[in-house]
């Protein structure tokens, strides 16, 4: 049975960091792997689980800038990953799967918002690609090695508000709205999540999506300054001016919160958004909550369904669907 869509009173809201959420917790031992993971909330991410213990991963298509952000990180490791590439998500999974080891956390943190039109692999339009499919092929090619009691979160967004998935054009061969296919992406995300927490729960895995909140972070690098002035996100010097927005380090805080908070045990598939599970909405005012598109089953189970049509990758066989 699913986990119902309601808050469970957590303790930590909006303002909460990634150290407070994490305080009292200890993850020696552990392995997480944050893909992203070094840069933006990503780095935030693994800055706060490897202080608590954990060796974090961090798969990277910038091997020697991954390098230099996460060199003074104890227990931080580097890997070659580009999530655009099904053949560079194999190398990665097949080096990993080779060393033995096992996960206990990951994060799928990496993505890429409202960039002009550009095509990676077979023609599949980036944002589906990068935040969703590479996401799903990485997590299915990775899932003999996520151990009972592993957590599996992707980064989703309030932006999956935007779209749900354009099922009759997911690619947008015919006519590119880059945060069409944003929201497209983000809603990708928090369904991914949904389906895995169905199909893992009985091998003692569970999936949460989130929304991190408005940070400003290297994922508005294809937005320019005059937008986001025109925005109100940030004054003509580039500081932030929002007062909605958060720090890296409160951006980061729900991601770990999902990922280890002893109060999710035994729940899973739900959406949360400022340390807590999120509740519904279907207001149009405003960005907090989650649609129920972007939970829905039966579009949970038809994405999943696509996603190994286009990547040829599903661990699970169809009679566990």
């Amino acid at each position: 049975m699913g986990t119902p869509q309601y808050k469970i009173g957590s303790g930590f809201g909006a303002r909460s960091t990634s150290d407070e959420v994490l305080r009292g917790i200890d993850l020696s031992g552990k392995l997480a792997i944050v893909t992203g993971g070094y840069s933006g909330l990503g780095l935030e991410t693994t800055r706060a689980l490897a202080r608590v213990g954990a060796h974090v991963i961090v798969p990277a298509r910038r091997r020697v800038a991954a390098e230099e952000a996460v060199g003074g990180i104890d227990g931080a490791e580097v890997d070659e990953l580009d999530l655009a590439d099904l053949e560079s998500i194999r190398g990665f999974s097949e080096r990993f799967l080779a060393s033995d080891r096992r996960i206990d956390i990951m994060i799928n943190s990496a993505g890429i918002m409202a960039c002009p039109e550009t095509r990676v692999g077979p023609g599949w339009e980036a944002q589906f690609a990068v935040n969703h499919l590479g996401h799903y092929a990485l997590v299915n090619r990775l899932w003999p090695a996520l151990t009972h009691g592993a957590r599996v979160v992707a980064v989703s967004s309030a932006g999956h508000q935007l779209s749900d998935v354009c099922w009759g054009d997911p690619q947008f061969n015919n006519g590119y709205d880059r945060w069409r296919a944003y929201g497209q992406a983000k809603t990708a995300n928090a369904l991914f999540a949904a389906q895995l927490d169905v199909l893992g729960r009985a091998a003692g895995v569970r999936a949460f999506s989130l929304h991190p909140g408005a940070i400003i972070t290297p994922l508005q690098r294809h937005l320019d300054t005059a937008d986001m002035v025109a925005k109100g996100w940030i004054d003509e010097d580039g500081s932030v001016v929002h007062p909605d927005f958060k720090t890296p380090q409160q951006g980061a805080a729900t991601s770990v919160w999902a990922a280890t908070s002893p109060l999710l045990e035994g729940l899973g598939g739900v959406y949360c958004e400022d340390c807590d599970v999120a509740e519904l909405t279907t207001s149009d005012e405003g960005w907090s909550g989650v649609r129920t598109y972007a939970l829905a089953p039966d579009r949970a189970a038809r994405l999943w369904k696509l996603s190994a049509e286009l990547t040829g990758v599903d661990c699970f066989p169809a009679a566990a669907r």
